[in-house]
């Protein structure tokens, strides 16, 4: 049978009766259009066309109301090329009626110029239709060589049964003549997990629909607006990307004079998109829905049994459910949790306080109880305070043992700002040691010792009923007091106070449960004693903290001590060791997600060390630069010295002495902490260096006189400056009272080897100071010390250039090494030494590592469980520095371990 023509088509249309005598709507086969500002996501539109030109027979775009699905459908019907014949059909609520839902979907065909046999028939009632109808239109579709793609829109409309039984019937026996779009809130009756199942139905989502920041762009762009990228992120994570609300956001800040300013500020409970939202899905819900959605709305996200406990009934779970299933704007995120879409929720908000004003205080008040009670602290406390309830927050914080996440974990600068607002009004024990622990993680020491010996004073006794608790966690926060007070005595003595409470029984699932309690605890008590200068004392704390068990909460007092480990190589001399807690530091960090923002700036400042002692100064600069941007620095009165005093020797070796000074004459005095006295050395020495450098041999003598206990390294400058002084004898005799070199590192024994070298040179021996020469040359190679010979002075280049120049063992001239050592960084990574030794069980793993065998194959030629090669595994990693095989290998190789 011919086709009828385009013309004829819709003049059909427009003369056609449904079954209950109506005229059938031609207006409803029109394709929506398109508008100018439309933004067209080539990621959606694609997909649908692979969808349709595939075996696959049904595509679902399925989202909440205004989320762009049907502008999506019609943008993509109006391409010049499309897998089929494209019939258009916006489904009403009049369509539940079979007969008349089959009228419109013929009268669609014809409308569209499909020409459909004249046997094929109409409805001739409006509640059913012909099983022989449906058969001849499947048999009809099933033989035709185009398809035609049938778009429903709005399917949400369509409620009967059997309808979508008639539907599926005629989809199953069309064939490949017949392509389903159905656009629709809701999902529909069709058995979508037999076409899921066979891989023959496209599923495009609400998150599907979602604009990207980028494609908000370019929805901005077209509005003839402009917003900042931060503008655009923003815009885009406050509505979720959801089309509707951000054109009509977008619309609103088109009227203002700072439309970037406006969207900052926009209150949506009294906008557009709040009367959207409320009358196109609040309000289409029941009475029992809408209440549940206003509760639940003071909720980032809601189980059942919460939405129960909000609302007061049992309903919970059905309720989610169905909203779930009718898009809308809640999301099941998976283990029984569901979340509202935040702007949904936003406005939610405002209408329930408009609604129930001084209920949502109250719903803030069960949802930190309810979550408290399910185990999730950090998810109550935030609905304690905003219920106002701060008693409880700070009585459930302490009585759990987590206080030490204040000053770990991912989230301690937000639970932190969280407890700042906490009135000072507020009474008890509790509060006061929140109050201390907040002020004592922003190094506000004395308002912090003021609040704990508050809360001392008011604590129950230690054997009274739940008191365990608070007494471990005040005994904790005066061993941090002791870290910041540099007072290894006060660290000692809370320590073991805190070691004995924490053996009691009754809290031992709470601190299996916080980890940090114990590493804060012996990170604190290493750094105290790092501070007093009891330098072994302190590297026996730390090194158990750094094998404290590796978890979110622990991973920053573990960093932390990796970089007091990296500082006490660096102040004993040697830097390779240095560099390798540092960077391990680094890559605790990398690993564990700390952001950048709560990292310490002790191993940056370590590596800038290293880095100057090497003349590797352009990285030494880029680690000065990093550490000056943690916000340790502005508020540790100790890492802001130990930066100006780096600071000074990169400008030292910059070749600008006077700069050198000036700076180390810019440290403040903190009037609460005392400076370490290895750290008050390290300031005379850069002093002395720099005064040295300027020819001030005198002056430099003076910046380290009276220093009796200051450690070699003040030793041997004292020795230089008597030696620029002309006296030879006086130098020899400071540097007679040093000890051997076994008990310094390297960067020690090459100074004290150069300036002997001097001496003896002084003293007319100069085969006695080129065969020292030779030692510190030697000693500097493997650890690549280039400053202590660049600053040696111009004595050292006239031995070298003079006379015969004595070998080291290898063979290689001490001139050429001198060279080499001086030789600017090229930027080639330097292999780290290892911290520790591997055992020799760790090297046989190794071995295997790099055949590259798999763990369990590891395990069977060893003769070991697979648990144990995982341990010597954890145990490779963290002494070579890496996270991965291939680095563990490679980090290897270099250091001639394979």
């Amino acid at each position: 049978m011919p086709h009828r023509s385009r013309g004829s088509a819709r003049e059909g249309a427009a003369g056609a009766l449904t079954p209950n005598g109506e005229p059938v709507l031609a207006a409803r086969f029109a394709v929506p259009r398109v508008p100018r500002v439309f933004v067209r996501r080539r990621r959606v539109t694609e997909r649908l066309t692979r969808a349709l030109s595939g075996p696959g027979r049904l595509v679902l775009v399925n989202g909440p109301a205004g989320a762009g699905k049907t502008l999506l459908v019609a943008d993509w019907a109006g391409r010049p090329s499309l897998p089929g014949r494209l019939v258009w059909l916006t489904v009403e609520s009049g369509d539940n009626d079979p007969g008349i839902f089959w009228a419109y979907v013929l009268e669609a065909l014809r409308h569209r110029g499909v020409a459909l046999p004249d046997g094929i028939g109409s409805p001739v009632r409006p509640d059913g239709v012909d099983d022989l109808l449906l058969s001849r239109l499947a048999a009809y579709l099933n033989g035709r060589t185009e398809p035609v793609i049938l778009v429903l829109d709005e399917f949400e409309r369509m409620s009967a049964p059997e309808v979508a039984e008639g539907l599926r019937f005629v989809l199953h026996h069309a064939g490949a003549g017949l392509r389903l779009v159905l656009v629709s809130r809701t999902e529909p009756l069709l058995p979508l997990h037999r076409y899921r199942a066979a891989g023959e139905v496209t599923d495009i989502r609400g998150a599907d629909l979602a604009f990207r920041p980028e494609e908000t762009g370019v929805l901005v762009r077209r509005h003839g607006m402009s917003l900042s990228d931060e503008g655009i992120r923003k815009l885009t994570e406050r509505t979720g990307g959801w089309a509707a609300g951000l054109r009509l956001c977008v619309l609103a800040a088109q009227r203002a004079e700072d439309p970037e300013r406006f969207l900052k500020e926009f209150e949506t409970g009294q906008s557009a998109v709040a009367d959207f939202l409320l009358s196109e899905v609040l309000h289409t819900q029941s009475v029992m829905s809408q209440d549940l959605l206003l509760r639940i709305s003071v909720c980032a996200r809601v189980h059942p049994a919460l939405a129960d406990a909000l609302t007061g009934r049992e309903d919970g779970g059905p309720v989610l459910a169905e909203l779930e299933r009718a898009n809308a704007f809640v999301e099941r995120i998976g283990h029984g949790w569901y979340r509202l879409h935040p702007l949904f929720a936003e406005i939610l908000r405002a209408h329930l306080n408009t609604r129930h004003p001084g209920l949502e205080r109250a719903l803030h008040g069960v949802a930190a109880r309810w979550l408290s009670d399910a185990g999730l602290l950090m998810e109550a406390l935030p609905h304690a305070a905003d219920a106002g309830d701060w008693t409880f927050a700070a009585d459930r914080l302490v009585d759990d043992l987590a206080i030490g996440q204040l000053f770990t974990g991912l989230g301690a600068d937000r639970l932190g700002e969280l407890f700042t607002a906490m009135p000072s009004s507020v009474p008890g024990p509790a509060a006061d040691l929140v109050r201390a622990a907040c002020a004592l993680a922003r190094y506000d020491i004395d308002r912090g010792l003021t609040a704990l010996s508050r809360a001392e004073a008011h604590l129950p006794p230690a054997d009274a009923r739940g008191a365990s608790a608070a007494h471990l966690s005040c005994a904790l926060l005066r061993v941090l007091a002791g870290r910041l007070l540099g007072s290894p005595e006060t660290a000692e003595t809370a320590g073991r106070r805190a070691e004995e409470i924490g053996a009691r029984e009754v809290l031992a699932e709470r601190l299996e449960a916080h980890p940090e309690i114990r590493t804060l605890r012996l990170a604190a008590l290493g750094s105290a004693r790092l501070r007093a200068g009891r330098f072994g004392a302190a590297r026996v704390a730390l090194s158990a903290a750094v094998e404290a068990p590796a978890a979110p909460s622990t991973a920053l007092p573990r960093q932390d001590s990796l970089e007091c480990l990296a500082l006490i190589d660096f102040l004993e001399g040697w830097p390779g060791r240095a560099e390798a807690h540092a960077r391990q530091a680094v890559v605790e960090a990398e690993r564990s997600g700390v952001p950048s923002s709560a990292r310490t700036s002790l191993g940056q400042l370590v590596l800038a060390a290293v880095g100057i002692e090497r003349d590797e100064l352009a990285s030494a600069r880029t680690h000065v630069h990093r550490a000056a941007l943690s916000p340790s620095c502005s508020r540790d009165p100790v890492a802001a010295a130990w930066l100006t005093v780096t600071r000074s020797r990169l400008l030292l070796a910059e070749g600008s002495p006077a700069r050198a000074l000036r700076v180390l004459g810019g440290i403040p005095e903190s009037p609460s902490t005392e400076m370490p006295s290895w750290l008050d050395a390290q300031m005379a020495l850069a002093a002395a260096t720099a005064h040295t450098a300027l020819g001030r041999p005198h002056a430099a003598a003076e910046a380290l006189a009276g220093r009796p206990d200051a450690g070699p390294e003040c030793v041997i400058a004292s020795a230089r400056a008597r030696l620029a002084s002309g006296d030879e004898e006086g130098a020899r005799s400071l540097l007679d009272t040093l000890r051997g070199p076994g008990g310094h590192g390297p960067a020690v024994t090459v100074r004290a080897l150069l300036v002997r070298a001097e001496t003896a040179r002084g003293l007319g021996d100069e085969a006695a100071a080129r065969h020292l020469v030779a030692r510190a040359l030697a000693a500097a190679r493997p650890e690549r010390l280039a400053r202590p010979f660049l600053e040696a002075g111009p004595w050292l280049r006239e031995l070298l250039d003079r006379g015969p120049t004595p070998r080291r063992a290898h063979g290689r001239p001490a001139t050429g090494l001198f060279a080499e050592l001086r030789t600017v960084d090229t930027g080639e990574p330097c292999p780290v030494p290892v911290t520790e030794p591997l055992s020799e069980r760790e090297r046989e793993v190794l071995g295997r590592l790099a055949q590259t065998m798999s763990t369990d194959e590891i395990a069977a030629e060893l003769f070991l469980s697979v648990n144990t090669v995982k341990t010597h595994l954890k145990h490779i990693y963290r002494k070579l520095a890496v996270t991965r095989r291939s680095e563990a290998v490679r980090r290897a190789r270099e250091l001639d371990l394979l």
